[in-house]
């Protein structure tokens, strides 16, 4: 998979977990938490450009090709691109795995997705819990995190 390929796996992904309608669109105002939740630097001025410039009618919502557009300006298109967003995730999950165990509890992840997010009600939260813990261990360890991330 080239890095082009990985950076639209990436971004299904993304798009797919915050679909919770799964109706093919995202509200834009979940973009800059998906962004955050990446790992991704942005302006919010930038930001809010793109959104306006890929939901022209004001919708509140843009489907996956207007996401793309606005997530993949953001996304480094260098050769690094895959290792340091690994990289940038790796940090994210340090953050998040306060003891040092290799993992972190899915309440944990409830409650981080909870607070980027507080649209997300509890049958949105424990869908998005039950597609990462897959192997229902009630921890999400880092390759589980980077999979739900990266869709690798």
């Amino acid at each position: 998979m080239d890095d082009e390929d990985q950076k639209v796996a990436v971004m299904r992904k993304a798009f797919q977990m915050f679909d919770t309608q799964k109706n093919g669109f995202i509200e834009t105002i979940k973009i800059s938490t998906i962004l955050n939740t990446m790992g991704q630097l942005f302006d919010d001025n930038e930001l809010q450009a793109l959104i306006d410039e890929n939901d022209p009618d004001a919708t509140g919502k843009v489907n996956f090709d207007g996401f793309t557009n606005i997530a993949g300006h953001f996304l480094q298109d260098d050769a690094e691109d895959a290792e340091a967003m690994q990289q940038e995730l790796k940090e994210a999950f340090r953050l998040y795995d306060r003891e040092g165990n290799g993992y972190i509890t899915t309440s944990t992840l409830k409650e981080i997705l909870a607070a980027l997010d507080d649209k997300l009600n509890n049958a949105d939260l424990d869908g998005i819990i039950a597609e990462i813990d897959t192997d229902g261990s009630g921890t999400v360890d880092f390759d589980e995190f980077m999979e739900m991330m990266t869709g690798d």
